[in-house]
């Protein structure tokens, strides 16, 4: 599946999809899910019908699902670069310059 391809409505609708799958592959009820995971069924609700939830309510719905370790695979650590460490001279970056955005923008 294509997500670069995909809008933000139909992102979430398929990330609803794929926990709502998950859930029923484990015979949940959307309940037991929920109260697992200590978010309202709604909160459930909407995000199985690919509506807008918090972070914090699909990260306590993830972890109830037992599939945290998507998250590594989702967005894995990221080290400094031995060359930007260099241009640093051993301290790691704060806070990003926008200067290269505006480049690539004109």
């Amino acid at each position: 599946m294509n997500f670069e391809v995909m809008s933000d409505k139909a992102i979430l609708a398929e990330i609803g999809q794929r926990v709502q799958r998950e859930r029923l592959n484990r015979d949940l009820a959307q309940a037991d899910l929920a109260r697992n995971a200590g978010v309202s069924r709604r909160a459930l609700q909407k995000l199985e019908a690919g509506q807008v939830c918090t972070l914090a309510s699909l990260v306590r719905l993830i972890r109830a699902l037992g599939k945290l370790d998507a998250f590594e695979v989702f967005l894995p650590p990221q080290g400094i670069s031995p060359i930007q460490l260099a241009k640093l001279k051993g301290r790691e970056r704060q806070r990003a310059s926008g200067r290269r955005n505006k480049r690539s923008k004109e």
